[in-house]
């Protein structure tokens, strides 16, 4: 391995970030921890100033800038937490930066990036994914003799993430079992194999990857560095089509394993946040969280941290979260249904066909004939999953069942 983090380097780099980058709250899970029958920890991540812990290593690197390449400025590629960390710490240091995004960067992440960095840094929008915008600032910082600052694929980026190990080591007297981190390019994990490794070898890292987006657990699975021809771009904070060489190295040696969590299923761990604890994350820091069903025969009995990585959310968001979430709940349910022409057909539909605890969600038609029956695209959210088939059968007995979409995701994306 060319490189590994070394815990001096780490332990220098926590005295680097300290005045800019406060100890985040472990603070215990009760909910989560009667649910899986153990200690279920939350490091609060979020709870930093730019709200997710990419202050670290953004910090920790540019800090390290000899004066001439400070006085050349910087340039990084960003879905949006660490661009916030590379915004503050321009702002902090007076360097200036051109700060690359995708296009699709929600709103919020983009205003408080503008926000933290004001007069010392540029943003540019450029292209629809994580990897498109880092090509784009690779050759503009080429072209201008700037320093890239990469978000995960950096030594001292990889340091700077790694303190969030020491800090856990010295809020928690008895021994941490498993550690839950987030993998989107893999900065952190490395970080935190650095430290466990050398001072508390026994914990178990967990690297926790988007369903749609998981290049890390590919590229393990496949033995290299694998790029994603497509992703899903929603967890924005996790979706990278190639982790980097650096992490991957130390990944491939030092996880004690990697799950892929699907999006829907992340959504409504977000919902559960926010309506039962009050927390509020976006949908890479709800991750850890989401994968703790899949290790929870594994976990009982232990002293378990997940770590809440950041709670850039935007509240436009929160439509499709909850529509995501139905939808891996198996509660929302989308349908041609085929109206008779002829007065009253809806009433009946709402009286006799729909449950008593059904609802509609959406309702589009359009009579475009004189034909006998009209189809309609009709979205009904159910109580309980067990309602579902005993609808279909209403429908179909009464004539008015056309289809049903959830089966049919290109149809589906298209329609609805």
């Amino acid at each position: 391995m060319a490189y590994f983090p070394q815990l001096k380097d780490i332990k220098s780099a926590l005295e680097v970030i300290h005045e800019v980058a406060k100890v985040t709250p472990l603070d215990e899970s009760i909910r989560l921890s009667k649910q899986y029958r153990s200690n279920v920890l939350l490091k609060r991540e979020d709870l930093h100033r730019v709200r997710s812990y990419k202050i670290r290593g953004a910090y920790n690197k540019m800090s390290s800038l000899t004066q001439e390449e400070r006085s050349k400025g910087v340039v990084c590629a960003s879905a949006g937490n660490h661009a916030q960390g590379v915004a503050f710490a321009c702002h902090h240091l007076g360097i200036k930066g051109t700060i690359y995004m995708p296009s699709v960067t929600p709103k919020q992440k983009v205003q408080q990036t503008k926000m933290f960095g004001g007069d010392t840094i540029e943003i540019v929008l450029e292209g629809d994914t994580f990897d498109d915008s880092s090509k784009a600032a690779l050759q503009f910082c080429r072209e201008n003799d700037k320093t890239f600052v990469h978000p995960f694929d950096d030594e001292k980026v990889i340091e700077g993430q790694g303190t969030i190990g020491l800090e856990l080591l010295e809020q928690i007297s008895t021994p941490i079992d498993y550690i839950f981190v987030a993998v989107g390019g893999g900065g952190l994990a490395s970080g935190l194999c650095g430290v466990f490794n050398a001072l508390s070898p026994h914990t178990k890292i967990i690297g926790v990857e988007p369903l749609g987006a998981a290049s890390m657990k590919t590229s393990i699975d496949n033995g290299t560095n694998t790029r994603l021809e497509k992703i899903d771009k929603f967890i924005d904070g996790a979706a990278v089509q190639r982790v980097g060489d650096l992490t991957f190295a130390i990944c491939k040696e030092y996880l004690h394993d990697i799950c892929a969590i699907p999006e829907g299923k992340v959504c409504q761990t977000i919902l559960d946040l926010y309506n039962r604890d009050a927390i509020v994350v976006e949908p890479a820091g709800a991750l850890t969280i989401a994968a703790l069903d899949d290790y929870a025969e594994e976990i009982k009995g232990k002293n378990v941290v997940c770590i809440v990585s950041g709670s850039n959310n935007d509240i436009a968001r929160m439509a499709e979260i909850k529509e995501r979430a139905l939808l891996y709940g198996k509660l929302k349910h989308y349908f041609i249904v085929r109206f008779p022409q002829r007065p009253g057909a809806l009433k009946h539909f709402v009286a006799d066909i729909l449950g008593p605890d059904d609802d509609i969600t959406h309702f589009e038609y359009s009579k475009k004939s004189n034909k006998e029956n009209a189809p309609a695209i009709v979205g009904i959210e159910l109580k309980s999953t067990a309602d579902l088939q005993p609808l279909i059968d209403r429908m179909k007995a009464h004539n008015f069942f056309g289809g049903y979409l959830n089966d049919k995701p290109d149809l589906f994306q298209y329609l609805v």
